[in-house]
């Protein structure tokens, strides 16, 4: 249920510095302070955006707990009293599994953490020698609607936005620390440009809201593009941040749009989540077979 009909959303796209959690608050806190004086209902991090990416052995010293008693989280759940927000982080768990993770936060409460679910180790990325697999998904209520996150590679697979979709989300949530790969015909890099396209295309799909918020700046070798957007359920570009620079973007989404959208194109609708189900227990149970 949506309980505004216009969401300013900030996209705060930052170069972190690499391991160093209580220099990367305060940029936090002072970017949260300026999206709350602009106005702005939600500001949205990139992936592990208090911690920097390539960290490596640096995984255990950086791991955090989003909890009132934890140091960090303690700040940003206080600064959460004014602005929605969502930041990127390394969490630990009982069993001393480390994760990428996000964490939504709402009046000063923790709404909801995403653990990533598919770990890159491919090409320039090495996650999966590092961190565990996330193992589960589920979209979330907040004040704004119902909202689903996902993290960098969660959003190059398919499924995930789908399940998000189906489980009521109408605004995605989409975090990056993506790096500039590949050159294009076009003015971009090829990276910017495939991306792009596939966030407008989940809009289009999903006749939903959905913003992404990607990470500058330089960092062991990767040189990470920006380009933070936000499109409309017709997959309209609302706001873009310029490639390569450090700042704050805002986008205004009319939240009336969504059934506007849905009242031309009822692909929600006419969605046929049985024969998916059936069709997907018929693919597994013919792999189970195979591998006897």
């Amino acid at each position: 249920m949506i309980s505004l009909m216009k969401l300013k959303v900030a996209l705060a796209q930052i170069s972190t510095h690499l391991g160093d959690v209580p220099r990367n608050l305060e940029k936090h806190l002072a970017l949260i302070q300026q999206a709350t004086s602009q106005g702005a209902d939600l500001i949205v991090f990139p992936e592990l955006s208090l911690t920097g990416y390539v960290l490596q052995d640096l995984v255990s010293t950086v791991a955090l707990s989003p909890k009132r008693e934890d140091p960090i989280f303690g700040k940003l759940l206080e600064a959460s009293q004014g602005i929605d927000l969502t930041v990127g982080f390394v969490e630990e768990d009982s069993r001393h599994r480390f994760f990428i993770a996000a964490a939504y936060l709402s009046q000063g409460e923790v709404v909801h953490v995403h653990h990533k679910l598919y770990l890159p180790t491919y090409g320039l990325f090495d996650e999966g020698r590092f961190f565990a697999w996330g193992d589960s998904i589920s979209a979330f209520d907040t004040r704004f609607g119902r909202v689903g996150m996902l993290i960098c590679e969660d959003f190059w697979h398919a499924s995930p936005p789908y399940l998000l979709w189906l489980d009521g989300a109408d605004l995605f949530v989409l975090m990056s620390a993506s790096p500039g790969r590949g050159l294009s015909a076009g003015p971009k890099l090829e990276s910017a440009r495939w991306v792009e396209q596939l966030v407008q295309a989940y809009a289009n799909l999903f006749t939903a809201f959905v913003v992404h918020a990607n990470r500058v700046g330089y960092e062991d070798g990767l040189h990470f593009w920006g380009g933070s957007v936000a499109f409309d359920p017709d997959g309209v570009l609302l706001a873009q941040a310029p490639y390569f620079e450090e700042g704050v973007t805002f986008a205004e989404l009319d939240l009336h749009q969504l059934h506007r959208t849905r009242a031309r194109l009822p692909l929600l609708r006419d969605e046929r989540t049985a024969l998916v189900q059936r069709q997907l227990d018929r693919i597994l149970n013919r792999a189970s077979q195979a591998n006897r």
